[in-house]
This record gives structure tokens, sequence and C-alpha cells, in this order.
């Protein structure tokens, strides 16, 4: 390996340093550059600016100043020159000096964010101008070896994408087995054998699904005359059509609405939130802090409303949350874990479409459930917890290979942007 010595970028790259006014008829007929990603990829638009403007010519080296020690670099290979604002700059670089897919790989590895840290005032945090990256001194090899380290660079990262498919693949995969686990959780496949043991018993609601919907309907009502609920519009009976699988004994088809409450936070009364209760306070999807806004005093399980329309979170103390979710409040006469399951098959995510994104009560409550009886409610839960136990323990695993392929890779730029690759 020759050793490496240190050069500014000005040694390898000149940039383009004409500036434009945005209605400047000789860039009028010109695409302008909206953003260039992290993962290098460069979007267009036809959209005026407002703000100065650059121009770039195909063949170009493009980055974005704020941006490119994220990786928001590219060559921009179209046939018609573009334009950017001034958050950009454009660079011709020499072709006898620097391999340009060499220099990619070095503007996105820690030896040239370690650069930008010691020799900008600011480090990353700065903008990245052209006067800040042509001032860069850094340790860059000859032409010949650049294209070595290029070859080397080639064949790990074919190694490291191939890998990278592979747990990508694992990772569907799961989510699929996931959900798999759940739809044969409310068909009653998971509890053939619980079956065979408990038979139904007409008129007890732990084994008989029809008499636990009375109990349900009891309740609700009960709670309807104190006040505590809203009297529901009332919902059609299960069509046949409606019926996608043959139930197990003591099970019914019912409709979502007739078994829980979605209760809109406004419903509630609004309370002064002490910070020191310990209660969580949600918003459309997950945790957001504390402050004042609405309590339930039992278990519940958040869906959102607005924003992440249908995600879900469960609480087991009493909470709060804001004008974008919904309670679903812990009942006697279900099991609240698996309503949640129950409510994790049915995909509520795929109901808050729309112009304006949001989960309507009334369309939720429409869905058909398949019900069954209370006890074997609860030997569903118990089959499910094992198996998605064991889903939580294969997608660690998935997590762990994506993290050390992950690291592979910056060890790679490492070891090859610190002067420490070898030609073998």
């Amino acid at each position: 390996m020759s050793k490496w010595q240190y050069k500014p970028l000005s040694a390898f790259l000149n940039e383009r340093k004409n500036r434009f006014k945005p209605d400047d008829k000789d860039i009028a007929s010109y695409k302008r550059l909206d953003k260039i990603d992290f993962s290098g990829q460069i979007h267009i638009s036809e959209k005026p600016s407002k703000t100065a403007m650059i121009l770039i010519e195909p063949g170009d080296l493009v980055i974005s100043g704020i941006n490119v020690a994220k990786g928001a670099l590219a060559v921009y290979e179209g046939n018609e020159p573009i334009t950017a604002t001034i958050h950009y700059s454009s660079y011709i670089f020499n072709k006898d000096k620097i391999d340009i897919n060499f220099l990619k790989r070095f503007l996105k590895s820690p030896a040239f964010i370690s650069e930008v840290q010691n020799q900008v005032k600011g480090g990353i945090k700065t903008e990245i101008k052209a006067k800040h990256l042509l001032s860069l001194k850094v340790k860059i090899p000859e032409l010949i070896e650049q294209q070595k380290i290029n070859q080397h660079f080639d064949a790990t990262e074919k190694e490291i994408e191939e890998l990278s498919n592979e747990i990508n693949t694992q990772s569907t995969l799961l989510t699929k087995i996931r959900q798999a686990i759940l739809q044969e959780a409310i068909e009653g496949k998971l509890t053939a054998e619980w079956r065979e043991k408990n038979p139904v018993r007409k008129g007890d609601p732990n084994y008989d699904a029809n008499a636990l919907l009375e109990k349900i309907k009891a309740e609700k009502e009960k709670l309807i005359k104190e006040d505590k609920n809203k009297k529901q519009k009332p919902l059609p009976p299960i069509k046949p059509e409606e019926m996608h699988f043959e139930l197990p004994d003591g099970w019914v088809w019912t409709r979502l609405g007739k078994v829980i409450e979605m209760i809109y936070g406004k419903s509630l009364t609004k309370n002064k939130c002490d910070k020191n209760s310990g209660y969580p306070v949600y918003g459309s999807n997950g945790v957001i802090g504390f402050y004042n806004k609405y309590l339930t005093e039992k278990n519940a399980i958040i869906i959102g409303r607005k924003g992440s329309a249908g995600a879900l979170n469960i609480s087991y103390s009493p909470s709060w949350t804001t004008d974008v979710a919904y309670f679903v409040e812990e009942r006697k006469h279900l099991n609240f874990i698996y309503l949640f399951y129950l409510l994790k098959s049915l995909k509520l995510e795929n109901f808050g479409k729309g112009i304006k994104p949001g989960l309507n009560r009334n369309e939720v409550y429409n869905i058909q459930i398949s019900l069954p009886p209370l006890a074997e409610q609860q030997a569903i839960v118990e089959r499910v917890d094992k198996l998605l136990a064991k889903v939580d323990e294969l997608e660690k695993q998935v997590a762990d290979r994506k993290e050390k392929a992950e690291q592979l890779m910056q060890a790679v730029l490492r070891e090859a942007f610190e002067g420490k690759y070898k030609d073998d």
C-alpha cells in the first residue's frame, strides 16, 4: 500500500461558480433539483424557487450542504443541465486524479465526518459550502489504489447486500407469521384441543358466546342508563356472505360495536394532569408526555383516531389521551388482552383512509367479528403469548444480524479510509 498523504479536496474538485437569480431567463427552461435523499438518489422538480440558483451539468458531483454528512450527495447523470438552490454545490472532478465512486464513498465515510468535525467550525452542524469542502485536507491515495479499493468495496457491498436482502426477507416473513397467528386465534384454530376438554355449556358465558354476548349487552345498557356511555346507532345483523369462515362450537358472529365502546377523548372529563401520577399520556401512536388532557381510570386500549389512524397501544394503568385517539376501556365481560389481539388482527390502520385520513368510529363498529366464550378467550391469550414470544425472539435475532451487517459496512469504510486497507 502506498503512503497516503493529506491533500485538500480542491486538488480533485473544481466548483461551478455560476449564480443565477431565480427568474433569470438563461435557466428558465431547466428543471430543478428538488432533493438528494440519503441513499444518493436525485429527485427532480419542475416547481420554481424564489432562492438564488446554481447550475448543474451532466456528470457533475452534487452535494447537499445541509445533509452531506448523512449521504446526500450524487453524480448527476441526466442529459440536460438542471438548477439547484444555493444550499447545494456542484463540482467538476478531475478524472485523472480521483475515481468518482471512491470519492462518493469517502464523502459518506466516518473518516470524512471526522475531518469535518476537526476542520470546520461548528462541525457537521454547519452547512457545508464549497469553501468548507474544497479546503478540507483529507487522506486520499493515488488513482490506481482508489480503483483497487473500489473493487474491494464492490465485492464487500455485494455480500452485505445479499445478507441485507436475506434479513429483509426474514423480517417480512416474521411479520406475516405474526399476523397468521392472530388470524388463527380469531378463527379458533389455536384452541381446538382446549375445546375438546371444555365442551359448550349452554347459558354459561365462560363456555357459550351467545350467553356472553347477552351479558355484554346488559352491561352496555347499564352503563347507558348510568350516563357513562352514549347510546349507539343500531347495527345491522351479520349477513351470510360476511361470515368468512366456519365458527367453532360455542362461538358467535357479531359486530365489534356490540362488544366495545370507543371513547373519544372529549367524551371524558378534562382533568389537570398530575405529572407525579405516573400515568402515561397517549397521542395517535404511543406515549407522548404529560399535559392536561382526557383521563380514563381503567386499563385501556388506545386507538389512533387521526395521524397514525388505527395504531394500537395498550395501557395497564389509568392513562390520558389527546383528542386524536380513542379509548377502549377494560370490561369485566371481555378478556382485555384477547380484545387487544382481536383488534390487532383487524388491521384497523386500513380503515383510516380518505381525503382527511382518520378512523371513523361507526365504520369500526360495523366490522364483523367472531366472538369466543370468555374462558376460551383466556386460553387463546395463553397460546398466542407463547407463539408471539417465539416470534419476538426470532425478530431480535434478525435485528441483531441487521445491526451486525451495518457495523460490518462501517468497519469496511473505516478500514479503507483511515489508510488501513491492505492490497492483497
